[in-house]
């Protein structure tokens, strides 16, 4: 049948997959005939933020067989990914990507768009892993601005159209301009600082420009239809980087299948620039849904959820097992050496992390600090949760630390929000840390710091006020924080300016959620939305930063935080 022929519809069906099952158990004459019709429908499968998931809810071994039941019903089978795929848990970290990405080419991958967390890894790694993939990557919207070579993204295409008998669907990649800031920045620099990639972000206009002139690229080349592959979301903090303004501002595009906010859409219809219909579909994260575009042999356009799929393919299964068994050796493997044992206690053991400065302490927070490039680190003594001793560390060692999965973010806050965040986090500390059986005066959200130093006087009684739900609501004059310098470029220190401002990285359960009643800075300007994640950070600047070694600098708390 020549698909040219007929007009497009598009509707929108919530596939239910026992329904779908009894195909295979038999059929009549009538559904044998309508079968037959359908051996000529396009099935495009689509996944999106898996995270890493990959035996999680139907799983990648899930996910073979559906696709396998697919290739059954009709030769016409694509499989593509929206994006933050290769990131979000261990098995993730201690392969740089390479572990999911090997189960993703086995799971026959057709098509993938880099998610904002893809970039974690670094430009060098993304080139390998593009270059290991069975799947295209692509990216209509990712340049590069500088003037060395550009081969780290050289394997990305713009789009590309698939022959499927006699009907041509292109898709487009498109990657969030949000990268940037939700990823680390520095990787989109070179060596001088300057910002050499960029993803047309600087204005709505100019990302909604950028994919326009690749779809008349597509429809110029033949496509009877435009599927756009998305990590863009509907997170109204995205504007105007949505899925729906895109649609709502080109034309052409018949669906848009999309990630990056984690949303579960069925099927959204949204209007484009001429009022048009366009599908809009997303699968929400971890594998918990399958997407599935179905173009059906007389021009019909339907999306929709596969939220449940008993069968498991048996090689994807094995696959996984054995990663899994890998991932689990690799997680013993020594990745640096500590000259001195990093403690959140006191040579007697007694807990120290939430009422005092300690040497674990300030390198978490260095850590936080040089991933970021921020001005000052804040890392709340509840959320760092075992010790390192000396000698090997393994990764096992750092989930230890960071077991939270927390991310890193940076928000522009003046000098007095600070002030009030030290306040706060002091609020309850005591002129001893203990009284000889139990630690006293401890705060889950007592902050250890970089780029800072401080006195608290406990002499000085808080004059904190906090709402019912603890969460920081003023101080008085009399403040027991004083003395609060920061830490200049020449390792000098210089003292912090109330009215000043200052790039702070912490992670988003400090920054974003206000946790532990550390609210100031939950509506500031984010230079850095949900980056790495924790555990990433310390493994970065162990091996990036210290090379590998930590060294007898860390020996003894560094004297940032005074308490008398």
């Amino acid at each position: 049948m020549d698909f040219k022929s007929i007009k497009k519809k598009r509707y929108c069906f919530l596939t239910v997959i026992f329904a779908l099952m009894l195909i295979l158990s038999g059929c009549n004459d009538s559904e044998e005939k309508e079968e037959k019709e359908k051996a000529d429908d396009i099935i495009i499968l689509y996944t999106n933020d898996v995270h890493c998931a990959v035996d999680d809810d139907i799983g990648y071994a899930g996910l073979a067989a559906y696709k396998q039941w697919c290739e059954k019903r009709t030769p016409y089978v694509t499989l593509a990914d929206c994006g933050d795929a290769l990131q979000g848990d261990v098995i993730g970290t201690v392969s740089k990507g390479e572990y999911p990405a090997e189960l993703m080419n086995r799971a026959g991958y057709d098509f993938a768009v880099l998610g904002n967390h893809e970039f974690d890894y670094g430009m060098e790694q993304i080139d390998r892993l593009m270059e290991m993939s069975g799947a295209q990557y692509l990216g209509c919207n990712i340049r590069y601005t500088g003037k060395e070579d550009a081969a780290f993204l050289s394997r990305l295409l713009p789009y590309k159209i698939v022959s499927y008998g006699d009907v041509k669907v292109a898709f487009i990649g498109v990657s969030t301009p949000e990268s940037i800031v939700k990823s680390v920045p520095a990787y989109f620099c070179d060596e001088s600082g300057n910002y050499v990639y960029d993803f047309c972000g600087e204005s709505g206009e100019a990302l909604y420009k950028c994919v326009q002139e690749n779809a008349d690229a597509c429809v110029k080349a033949g496509a009877d239809y435009v599927v756009v592959l998305a990590h863009l979301g509907t997170d109204e903090a995205s504007s105007p980087f949505t899925s729906s303004e895109l649609i709502a501002n080109t034309r052409g595009i018949d669906a848009v299948l999309d990630g990056h906010s984690h949303s579960e859409i069925s099927c959204d219809i949204v209007k484009n620039a001429d009022g048009e219909n366009v599908l809009l579909s997303s699968t929400g994260t971890g594998l918990c849904n399958i997407g599935c575009l179905t173009i059906t042999a007389n021009g019909n356009l339907q999306t929709g959820l596969i939220g449940t799929y008993p069968e498991k393919d048996s090689e994807m299964s094995g696959s996984i097992e054995s990663m899994e068994e890998k991932f689990e050796a690799e997680m013993s493997k020594s990745i640096a050496v500590s000259e001195v044992a990093l403690t959140t206690a006191s040579d007697s053991g007694m807990r120290l992390i939430r009422n005092r400065e300690t040497n674990l302490g300030d390198f978490c927070a260095d850590a936080y600090r040089a991933a970021s490039g921020a001005d000052i680190a804040l890392v709340n003594g509840g959320g760092i949760r075992a010790d390192i001793s000396d000698g090997e560390i393994t990764y096992g060692d750092i989930l230890s630390v960071h077991p939270y999965g927390n991310t890193l973010c940076v928000a522009k806050a003046t000098g007095q929000e600070i002030l009030d965040a030290l306040e706060m986090a002091s609020r309850s500390c005591l002129p001893d840390a203990d009284d000889g059986e139990n630690a006293v005066g401890e705060n889950g959200g007592f902050l250890q710091v970089s780029g800072l130093k401080y006195v608290i006087d406990t002499s000085v009684e808080s004059t904190v006020e906090t709402d019912e739900q603890g969460n920081f609501l003023s101080c008085g004059a009399n403040r027991r924080v004083k003395d609060v310098m920061v830490l200049k470029e020449d390792g000098s220190y210089t003292e912090l300016v109330p009215d000043e401002i200052y790039t702070v990285a912490s992670h988003n359960y400090l920054i974003k959620e206000g946790g532990d009643g550390l609210n100031m800075f939950m509506d500031n300007e984010l230079t850095i939305n949900e980056g790495m994640l924790d555990y990433e950070i310390l493994i970065t600047y162990l091996t990036d930063e210290l090379n590998g070694t930590v060294g007898e600098e860390y020996a003894l708390p560094q004297e940032r935080i005074e308490i008398k």
